[in-house]
């Protein structure tokens, strides 16, 4: 059942995520029964009051905090402050945002003009505005300490948890230095940074100061996603594309690629890592603990 909350200023929240598992039962190699769990996936289209904007396939954990980020980051709305409620309805797989002037996005059918579809897991999308915005944005140029490196990817080692017990989905985190504010998983990663851009829009979070940390690839749309958020480190457990880097480089983001808990690999910004810590080498197979 849909239960809706109301921060005054901020809209209306219906609270409608789902469960983000599903139990089934399997036959293993062998033959023999088991009972294994799998991530869910839901069909969720946008609407601004009552226009469908896209459908989005998504755990449906957060879709309120999705809906909000894709709207963000899209640049279909500029100010929370438009917002009057977003509302789930999973019986009609539907998230309806409704604006207080109710008048729907300003020139949406020339925002909507062109559309680019990315290589986000699920597909995501890219509208023209949204190009056109991104050299709007300023980054801040940020030092970034190494030791702080290392002690953030210790911090998100851990977490996950709907990957380690059903595989398939990909997740973000919004860290500050090396502490974890919020840790997001879903279907793909471009959804995963959506519901975070959300959140940080419904708090009034500034990311100037923050790095957001994701598992999977550090494409185009997710470098953007991060300019957007006004972030200007990211970290990926993966690597980063030819394009997700000349946009990042453009933007003067710091990129770190193939984070492992003890190396990583500084695709940009290196002038901007102070190297204060040597990592703990991991001891050899076999080799004697102290």
């Amino acid at each position: 059942m849909n239960t809706a909350s109301k921060t005054p200023g901020l809209p209306r929240l219906s609270r409608a995520g789902l469960s983000p598992v599903h139990q089934l039962k399997v036959l293993d190699h062998l033959g023999k029964p088991k009972q294994v769990a799998i991530p869910g996936e839901s069909p969720l289209t946008i609407k601004v009051d009552g226009r469908e904007i896209v459908t989005l396939m998504t755990l449906g954990t957060n879709p309120e905090e999705l809906a909000l980020g894709y709207l963000r980051n899209q640049h279909l709305l500029e100010r929370i402050e438009e917002v009057e409620s977003v509302l789930v309805d999973w019986g009609k797989e539907t998230v309806n945002v409704a604006t207080r002037h109710g008048q729907g996005i300003p020139n949406l059918e020339e925002k909507l003009s062109r559309v680019t579809v990315t290589s986000g897991c699920g597909q995501g999308t890219l509208f023209s505005c949204t190009v056109d915005k991104l050299y709007e944005r300023k980054l801040p140029r940020v030092r970034v300490r190494q030791s702080t490196i290392y002690a953030l990817l210790k911090a998100v080692a851990p977490l996950n948890p709907i990957y380690r017990l059903a595989g398939t989905v990909h997740g973000c985190c919004l860290c500050q230095a090396d502490r974890v504010l919020m840790s997001v998983e879903d279907v793909g990663r471009h959804n995963a940074a959506d519901t975070i851009a959300g959140r940080m829009w419904l708090d009034g979070m500034d990311g100037g100061d923050k790095i957001l940390f994701t598992t999977g690839r550090l494409t185009s749309e997710i470098v953007m996603k991060a300019a957007f958020m006004g972030i200007p480190v990211v970290i990926s457990k993966s690597g980063v594309t030819n394009m997700g880097l000349e946009l990042a480089r453009d933007m003067g983001m710091v990129v770190i690629g193939r984070a492992r808990v003890t190396s990583f690999l500084i695709f940009n910004g290196g002038e901007q890592v102070e190297f204060d810590a040597v990592p703990k080498s991991r001891p050899l197979s076999g080799e004697a603990q102290a």
